[in-house]
């Protein structure tokens, strides 16, 4: 939009009232339009076969790819998962004494109550390791490629010890 307004202006040579030093009386058309130039791009993009935009399979998963996908992903979950529960607790009858009373009724296993309360702290634990990382990073600490790897492993680390703690309080 903006190199159409430039070119209609300096064709018609808006500024003829004022004449600034600088404004030309007649201007030189551009060789080509902005279409043209498009077309040209598409062409050459086709006759070199490049894909039409990076995919994901042009890329190889690597260890910080996949903790930024898994942080907003966590954090998108608990966005959820509070939403819900919040309305949830407005909607449905009861009070929450007498849902956790119908949860303990149903005798479910230990190893089936662990793993849910590991689901459950997981995100919390990983959004919240990570975002500790994403701080020192706004000091400017652990950008080389080494750090970020090593930071990483810590925050999986870390992630999977406090969640597994958690769940087993």
């Amino acid at each position: 939009m903006a190199a159409l307004i430039l070119r209609h202006a300096t064709q018609r040579c808006l500024c003829s009232r004022l004449r600034p030093p600088g404004c030309f009386r007649s201007a030189v058309a551009m060789g080509t339009t902005a279409k043209q130039e498009m077309d040209g791009f598409w062409e050459k993009n086709a006759r070199l076969n490049r894909p039409l935009s990076p995919h994901i399979t042009i890329y190889g998963w690597s260890l910080p790819m996949m903790m930024s996908i898994t942080h907003r992903g966590t954090g998108v979950a608990m966005s959820a998962g509070v939403s819900l529960f919040s309305l949830a607790a407005l909607v449905l009858p009861g009070d929450y004494a007498s849902y956790l009373e119908l949860i303990k009724s149903l005798n479910l296993g230990p190893a089936l109550i662990y793993s849910a309360k590991f689901a459950i702290a997981f995100p919390f634990m990983y959004h919240t390791w990570n975002g500790i990382r994403h701080l020192a990073w706004d000091l400017g600490k652990g950008f080389k490629i080494p750090e970020v790897y090593q930071t990483g492993y810590i925050v999986v680390g870390l992630t999977l010890l406090s969640a597994a703690g958690i769940a087993a309080l």
